[in-house]
């Protein structure tokens, strides 16, 4: 029997609280750890695309094309410096997606049909875009657990509330075993007070939610998709990338106690 694989959707409705950054790094973390790893790359903006070097697509084998159909997705992702880890990368056509499905008889179930067919990874991470539309209505759809980064900075929990209407309005009506993974928490500056009191709020309002790694401020991290690697490849020993292979190890553990659970 195939084993279906664990669907991340990394979402957050508010832009720049490291989004992009954690479905990178998280999935290279993964594939160091030799889990077959695929990252959708849902964004117009294509920054995981370019995150590992790669192009976005103007044309040919896209997330758009297999959304639309016009594709599959088993012969579309491409292989990517890191032994285990492939990119779906993105395109500029998914700008116009909410026009092109508006009307389309069950458009929130295109992604999934998409990945379903797909048994032989064991991760798969879809980056979201910053907004509720049909891209991020389609990774919920999809997904079968959402992580969501939370900066440590002013006005952090802006836009969680309304993405938790969300989750719970996708599970009412598209996707009931929807489950929140985790929050993590990002851009840490541990001689703030205000990165302290952030999450010092965080871990009040959603308790065991929160994983325990904290991803802190870290040069390298921000550095690394200039130069098309993940911090875990373009520097290794740092404290972004080591902070990062931490919290796949806490993912592999709650995919444990969930299976022993």
């Amino acid at each position: 029997m195939d084993k279906r694989p664990t669907i991340f959707a990394i979402s957050n409705q508010k832009g720049g609280v490291g989004k992009t950054t954690t479905t990178v790094n998280l999935a290279t973390a993964l594939a160091a750890l030799q889990k077959k790893v695929l990252i959708i790359d849902l964004d117009p903006q294509g920054n995981a695309t370019v995150s590992f070097g790669l192009q976005r697509m103007i044309a040919g084998k896209s997330s758009y094309t297999v959304l639309m159909g016009k594709y599959l997705l088993k012969d579309s992702f491409v292989p990517t410096q890191i032994p285990y880890l492939y990119v779906l990368p993105a395109s500029q056509e998914l700008l116009g997606v909410d026009l092109e499905l508006s009307g389309a008889e069950r458009s929130q179930f295109f992604l999934k049909s998409a990945i379903e067919t797909l048994t032989d990874f064991d991760y798969i991470f879809i980056d979201c875009p910053p907004a509720v539309g049909m891209l991020t209505m389609n990774a919920l759809v999809a997904a079968t657990d959402i992580i969501i980064p939370i900066q440590c900075e002013y006005l952090a929990l802006e836009g969680v509330a309304d993405l938790l209407k969300t989750i719970e309005k996708v599970r009412k009506n598209f996707n009931p075993f929807l489950k929140i993974k985790g929050i993590v928490l990002t851009m840490f500056d541990g001689r703030s007070n205000l990165s302290k009191s952030v999450v010092q709020d965080v871990r009040s309002y959603f308790g065991s939610l929160a994983f325990e790694t904290i991803i802190p401020r870290n040069v390298r991290i921000p550095e690394a998709p200039s130069h098309g690697k993940p911090v875990m490849l373009y520097d290794f020993k740092s404290v972004g990338a080591q902070s990062y292979l931490q919290l796949a190890k806490e993912v592999l553990d709650r995919e444990k106690e969930n299976i022993n659970g």
